[in-house]
This record gives structure tokens, C-alpha cells and sequence, in this order.
């Protein structure tokens, strides 16, 4: 038997390397990559190391590319510990074993399911676990010329026919253009307006049985409509740069966009300033700014939203502890200060705790928007506006969700198959039947 001096010694030592070991460095990758945010991410990562002795290293990734490094990453087995993402790669990656679905799920029950918007947790739902950990969400938005729509007598873009009027009313190029319809192929922001349009008029590739060929009356209503926009639009290969210039310069009618480029239409961000006057800082445009969230085609007249949930997942490869740890710790004691990366695009999915069920919600209305001037919202957009765009989150919709087929929608979606045949399709190149037939034919071979 060892003497007891030695062996209170040895736990004084273990006890010590136990220390020095549990102050681990793990990775986190960010699509959050605009210079202030990952300024916001650090700051973050300091005060997570200062109550814990974990260091986070923050790594910006590119959202186009963030699929493609994930898989390329645990094929060599160097995934990192978390990362934040979109809600397209949830089930895909839940299936592929990217994420480590049930430390996910314990950080959702240990942080109380039920102080989680219902319908973030339900897109995330995988062999009945919570697959990544709801953070914020958003709802798309058509941001419209309210100024020159009132001007003109037109009725707001709730629509494909308002839509299409206030294209034939407005469009005059090159002083004005009727819409800025992203035609850029292998940028998400295309798949994303696509997906908004499809889910206007109630066309989904997915049923509750799998892939679901697109009814060609309908589809052919999408193709239409989207040609009408694009031909409504400037020249050249155009995504959110373009659309964002275009609307900002006072020569757009209409885009869409995330609520992101809300505080920028209030001259608050000195990087991305409007244009329509002399006064980069003026809010002028915002003032002339109307949003709506749902619109609908003539096959669904009631219309659809769309709605994009941000999940923060941790890894199979990750230290599994100290990365919950740092997920709890976002989403908790520093959850404001996670919203306050970009409040005008960051709504809370939770909502508050057990004991304060508003506590996140009334800390987020507070939070002073834009980069190089600071105010909330409420000083420029009125009361009417701001409820549309909170509200729009609740009833927003994406392909699969209802049908329990997110993970299949999802692959159709990341394989920019539809991007490609309506790029052809509104360059002229081929007819809607060819393009429903081809759109057909490459959907219905993903798994």
C-alpha cells in the first residue's frame, strides 16, 4: 500500500494536470464573416475564455462554401468543434455524421425545448432528437419603392400579378428597373429568392413520400413570372451585390433581400451606403422603403413566406464538452450579445427562460442596429413595418419541412439543378415544358 503522503500528492498533481488539460482550444467556423460581426464573434470568445479558460479561434468561412469544406473536412477527420450554418445542412448533415446529433439535442434539453420557437426546433427534428441548436432566424423579404408605388396608385407587391403591374408601371431603364432577380448559379442567394418564388405559387419538388414532380401548370406559372422579373432586371451575372447597388442607387423598384439590409437602407454602415442622394448617411431611402413577407402566385393565392433558421452544430469530431460549453454559454448567459452580431437579421428562436419567458425577446428590441451610427429600427421604419417583418418568421415556410422530406429538399436545393435550368430557361434557351422535364429528371435522380 502506498503511504498516504504520496497519495494526497498524486491527487494534488492529477488535480493540477486536470486543470491545465481543461483549458482546451477549440474551433469554430463562421458564415458571420463581415469584419464587425467576426469583431462581435471575438469578443465573444474572449468572455466565453475569461469565465472558463477555453480559447475559441473563430474562423470565417464563405457561405457558398461552407457544404463543400464541411465534407472535404471530415473526410480527413478534421472537422472543427462547432459550426454555425443554415438550416439546408441540418438533416444532410445529420445523416452524413458531420453532426453529433445528440450532444446537439442535450444542449436543446438542457437549455429547455419548450423556450425554443416551436417551428426552429421542428426543421431540426432527426430520429426524434433536435439534430443542431436553433440560434436566430429571418424572414426574406420583397423591399419595395412604397414612394413610387403610391406615386403610381399600385397595390403593394403581396403578388405575382401586383408584382408583374409594378414592373410594367415602373421599369425604365437605365434610370430605373423594374426588379434585380438574382441569375447567378452557383450563388446560394439565387436558390434562396428560387426557393421564395416556387413557394409563392404552392410549388414544392417534395410530398410526404420523397421527390414529387413539379406540376407543369404551376412550374410553367414560376418560370413565367421569374423570366418577367429577369427581364425587368440589368444585364450581367447578378446576385445580392448587384440587386443591393441597384435598389441602393435609387435605380430598382423592387428586390429581395434578408432583413439584413435594413439598417444599411438608414445610411447606418458606412461599407454598403445608399446612394440615392448626396448624404451616404441619410435615411432617407428607408424612409421610402415598404416590405412585404408573404406573397403569392395565381396556383396559391394565400401566398407563402420564407424562412431561414441559423443552427449552431457541434461536430463528430469536436471536444464534445467544451464545445456544448461554448454553445450553452451563446446561447445563454451571452445569447443578447449572440443577437447583437446583427439584430436587423437575427430574430430570437429563443424566446426567453422558464422563469422570464421575454427575457431574450425584450433584450433583442433593444438592441441598437448598423455599424458606423447606432439606432434601433423603431426610429425608422413605423410600427406597421417592423411587426410585418417580426411576424413573417412565425409564418414562413420551406421545401420539406411539413412533409418531414427537409433532408431530400435540402440535396435538391444544394445541387443548384433548379438554378441551372431556370438560368436556361429565362436566357431563352430552352422552353418551360423542356425546363419542367429537365428540372424533373435531375430532381427525381437525388437521394
Amino acid at each position: 500500500m502506498r503511504p498516504i503522503f504520496y497519495t494526497a500528492a498524486s491527487a494534488v498533481i492529477a488535480t493540477m494536470v486536470a486543470g491545465v488539460a481543461s483549458a482546451d482550444t477549440i474551433r469554430f467556423w463562421t458564415t458571420e464573416n463581415q469584419p464587425e460581426r467576426l469583431a462581435k464573434q471575438q469578443a465573444m470568445a474572449d468572455d466565453f475564455n475569461k469565465k472558463t479558460g477555453h480559447t475559441v479561434e473563430v474562423i470565417p468561412v464563405e457561405e457558398k462554401d461552407l457544404g463543400t469544406r464541411a465534407t472535404a473536412a471530415f473526410a480527413a477527420g478534421d472537422l472543427p468543434d462547432v459550426i454555425y450554418h443554415t438550416l439546408q445542412y441540418v438533416l444532410p448533415w445529420a445523416e452524413a455524421g458531420i453532426l453529433d446529433v445528440e450532444a446537439n439535442d442535450d444542449i436543446v434539453d438542457d437549455l429547455q425545448t419548450n423556450t425554443f420557437a416551436p417551428g426552429a426546433i421542428t426543421m431540426a427534428q432527426f430520429d426524434g432528437m433536435t439534430a443542431a441548436v436553433p440560434v436566430d432566424g429571418w424572414t426574406q423579404m420583397v423591399v419595395y419603392r412604397k414612394d413610387l408605388f403610391e406615386a403610381a396608385g399600385l397595390d403593394a407587391p403581396t403578388s405575382y400579378a401586383s408584382i408583374e403591374a409594378a414592373v410594367d408601371a415602373l421599369h425604365n431603364p437605365p434610370s430605373m428597373y423594374g426588379f434585380v432577380a438574382p441569375n447567378k448559379v452557383d450563388e446560394n442567394f439565387m436558390s434562396q429568392v428560387l426557393e421564395h418564388v416556387f413557394l409563392a405559387n404552392g410549388v414544392s419538388p417534395v410530398n410526404a413520400d420523397g421527390f414529387a414532380p413539379l406540376d407543369e401548370g404551376a412550374t410553367t406559372e414560376v418560370l413565367d413570372f421569374y423570366k418577367k422579373i429577369s427581364k425587368a432586371s440589368p444585364e450581367g451575372e447578378l446576385y445580392w451585390q448587384q440587386s443591393r447597388e441597384m435598389y441602393f442607387a435609387g435605380k430598382a423598384a423592387m428586390i429581395i433581400w434578408s432583413p439584413f439590409i435594413l439598417d444599411e437602407l438608414a445610411g447606418l454602415r458606412d461599407s454598403a451606403p445608399p446612394t440615392i442622394n448626396d448624404d451616404p448617411t441619410s435615411p432617407e431611402l428607408a424612409s421610402k422603403t415598404g416590405i412585404v413577407t408573404t406573397f403569392g402566385g395565381p396556383s396559391n393565392a394565400g401566398g407563402a413566406a420564407w424562412a431561414d433558421i441559423r443552427y449552431f452544430g457541434v461536430t463528430s469530431d469536436a471536444n464534445t464538452d467544451v464545445a456544448s460549453e461554448f454553445v450553452t454559454y451563446s446561447m445563454k448567459d451571452g445569447y443578447t450579445a449572440t443577437l447583437s452580431i446583427a439584430p436587423e437579421g437575427k430574430f430570437p428562436v429563443r424566446r426567453g427562460e422558464v422563469t422570464d419567458t421575454a427575457r431574450y425577446v425584450n433584450a433583442w428590441s433593444k438592441l441598437p442596429v448598423g455599424v458606423d451610427r447606432k439606432a434601433p429600427l423603431s426610429d425608422f421604419y413605423d410600427a406597421k413595418t417592423i411587426r410585418r417583418i417580426v411576424s413573417g418568421l412565425e409564418t414562413a415556410d420551406r421545401w420539406g419541412v411539413a412533409e418531414g422530406q427537409l433532408s431530400l429538399a435540402s440535396k435538391m436545393i444544394n445541387s443548384q439543378l433548379i438554378n441551372r435550368v431556370v438560368r436556361q430557361y429565362i436566357d431563352d434557351e430552352i422552353s418551360a415544358s423542356e425546363a419542367v422535364a429537365k428540372m424533373n429528371e435531375g430532381l427525381g435522380a437525388v437521394e
